[in-house]
C-alpha cells in the first residue's frame, strides 16, 4: 500500500502526486474503470500522497558516490524531472521502493523480466546452481543447453557466442562483420541504439537521445568515421549509402525500441535484406530488445526476414547479465579460437546466467505464452489510446506481442525524425496514487506474464 501524507512530504513529492492524478485517470479509463467523483478523488490524493523521502535521501548520497548518482544514465530521470525512485524489492508484476510505495511495473528491468520479477521457477533453478558455484572460468554443460535452445529458436543462428551484455554482443558483432567481409564501413539507422561502444555512438537512441547528446565526448573521430547513418523505414537512404560505399554490414533494430516503439514496414525489412545481399553487405538484426520478446524466434521469425547475424541479450539471461551474438556457421567460425577474430570475457557463459536463461526459455516455449502477452498488451495500449483521444489529446502508438509504446502526436511515427523535438520533451514519468504504475522515462514499455487483465 502507499504511505499516507505526512508532514515530511517534500514539494517534489506533492508535484509527483499531482502528476499521478492525471495518468491515474487515463490508465483507469484504459482499463475500463469509471472515474471517481471529484471530491472523492481529492480525498484519495490527500490520503495517498506519493512520499519519496527515503528515495530522495539515498539518491542525494548516491550523487556523491557515483556519477549522476546512478550506474546507467537513463535511471537518473534527468529528461523527465524530479529524482528517481530507489527500489527495494520486486515480485511478479510489482515493484516496491524504499518508501514502501507499490508499483505496477511495465518496464520489467528494461525487458529481461518477461516471466515476471523474481519468478519462482527461475529462482529455484538459480538456488540449485548457486550450491554448485557462481562462476567457473571454464566450460560448462549449461552453455551447450542454452546455445542449443537459441539455435533451435532463431532462424539466422547456426552458432552462438555468449557475452555479458548487449553492448558486448554488439561490439563483438561489429568486429566480426568487418573481419568476415574485409570491409570497414557499416550502416546504422538514426535513433537505433546498439550499446555504448565508440563506433555506435552516432545519432543513437536510448540514453543518448534522452539526454539530448547527439554523440558523446571522448569518442575520437576515427572511431566513427566508418559509421554511416540512414533513415529508418526509408530504403532510398539505405541504397544511397550502399551505392557510394563498400559496407561490411547494415545494422538495425528490427523494431525500434530505443527511441520509442517504432515498427518497421514489411516492405522496409524485406528491402533491406535485398539491398544488403545486392551490395555484398551482411544484414544484422540487433535483437537485444526484441529477441524472445515479440516472438519465440525473435523479430526475424515474426516478420519472416532472416539476417546474417543477430545480437541478443536481456530475455535470454532471465534477469542476469548476459548477451550473445550468432549467425551463419561460416561467419561465426571467424570467431576465436575457431578463427582469427578475437573476443573474450571472464564471466561470459557463467553458470548463473545460463541456468536463468534456460529456465526462462523453457517457460516461453509453453503453449499460449505469447498469445497471453499479446492479449494483455493490446487491451492496455488500445485502452490508453482511446482514453487519451477522448480526453482531447493527440496520441498514437501500438504493440507487437509484449512490447508497446506511444507518442503524444497524431502520428504515424515511422522514424526517429518523427519522434524528436516536441515528442521528446513530452516524455514523462508518472506515479499513480493507490497502486502506482511505473512507465519510467521511455516511450517503449514491456508486458510481463505476471500482469493481469483486471
Amino acid at each position: 500500500r502507499v504511505r499516507p501524507h505526512s508532514p515530511s512530504t517534500s514539494p517534489h513529492s506533492i508535484t509527483m502526486a499531482l502528476r499521478s492524478v492525471l495518468l491515474a485517470c487515463v490508465v483507469a479509463l484504459a482499463m475500463g474503470f469509471a472515474p471517481a467523483a471529484p471530491r472523492a478523488l481529492r480525498k484519495s490524493v490527500r490520503a495517498n500522497a506519493f512520499v519519496t523521502t527515503e528515495s530522495d535521501r539515498i539518491f542525494k548520497e548516491a550523487k556523491e558516490l557515483m556519477p549522476g548518482g546512478v550506474s546507467s544514465p537513463v535511471r537518473a530521470f534527468k529528461s523527465v524531472g524530479g529524482n528517481p525512485v530507489v527500489f527495494d524489492r520486486v515480485k511478479g508484476a510489482y515493484a516496491w521502493d524504499v518508501d514502501e510505495n507499490k508499483y505496477i511495473d511495465y518496464v520489467g528491468t528494461w525487458g529481461p523480466a518477461i516471466c515476471g520479477h523474481a519468478n519462482d521457477e527461475v529462482l529455484d533453478a538459480l538456488k540449485e546452481q548457486m550450491e554448485k558455484g557462481t562462476s567457473f572460468g571454464a566450460p560448462s554443460a549449461l552453455e551447450n543447453v542454452l546455445a542449443q535452445k537459441v539455435i533451435d529458436a532463431v532462424p539466422s543462428v547456426d552458432m552462438v557466442r555468449f557475452t555479458n551484455s548487449g553492448t558486448e554482443a554488439c561490439m563483438g558483432m561489429l568486429r566480426l562483420v568487418r573481419a568476415y567481409t574485409g570491409r570497414e564501413k557499416v550502416v546504422k539507422f538514426n535513433g537505433c541504439y546498439h550499446g555504448h561502444a565508440d563506433g555506435f555512438l552516432v545519432q543513437a537512441g536510448s540514453g543518448v537521445a534522452t539526454l539530448g547528446l547527439p554523440d558523446s565526448p571522448g569518442v575520437p573521430a576515427g572511431a566513427t568515421k566508418d559509421t554511416l547513418v540512414a533513415k529508418y523505414n526509408d530504403l532510398a537512404s539505405v541504397e544511397a549509402l550502399l551505392k557510394e560505399h563498400e559496407c561490411a554490414a547494415v545494422i538495425l533494430e528490427p523494431v525500434v525500441g530505443n527511441s520509442g516503439f517504432i515498427p518497421p514496414t514489411q516492405e522496409f525489412l524485406e528491402g533491406v535484406r535485398e539491398l544488403s545481399t545486392k551490395y555484398g553487405a551482411l544484414l544484422v538484426f540487433d535483437e537485444v530488445m526484441t529477441g524472445f520478446r515479440i516472438a519465440y524466434g525473435c523479430a526475424q521469425s515474426h516478420f519472416g526476414v532472416t539476417p546474417d547475424v543477430t545480437t541478443m541479450g536481456k530475455v535470454i539471461g532471465g534477469g542476469l547479465p548476459v548477451g550473445a551474438y550468432g549467425g551463419r556457421r561460416d561467419i561465426m567460425e571467424m570467431v576465436a579460437p575457431a578463427g582469427p577474430m578475437y573476443q573474450a570475457g571472464t564471466l561470459s557463459g557463467n553458470p548463473l546466467a545460463m541456468v536463468a536463461g534456460i529456465k526462462t526459455m523453457e517457460i516461453l516455449e509453453r503453449p499460449g505464452s505469447y498469445e497471453h502477452l499479446t492479449t494483455l498488451t493490446e487491451k492496455l495500449i488500445g485502452g490508453i489510446l482511446e482514453a487519451g483521444k477522448k480526453a482531447g489529446h493527440d496520441v498514437c502508438g501500438g504493440s507487437i506481442s509484449g512490447m508497446f509504446g506511444m507518442f503524444f502526436c497524431k502520428g504515424p511515427v515511422t522514424c526517429f525524425e518523427d519522434a524528436t523535438g516536441e515528442l521528446l520533451r513530452r516524455r514523462k514519468t508518472y506515479s499513480i496514487t493507490k497502486v502506482n504504475t511505473l512507465f519510467r522515462c521511455h516511450i517503449y514499455r514491456f508486458f510481463l506474464f505476471a500482469h493481469q487483465s483486471r
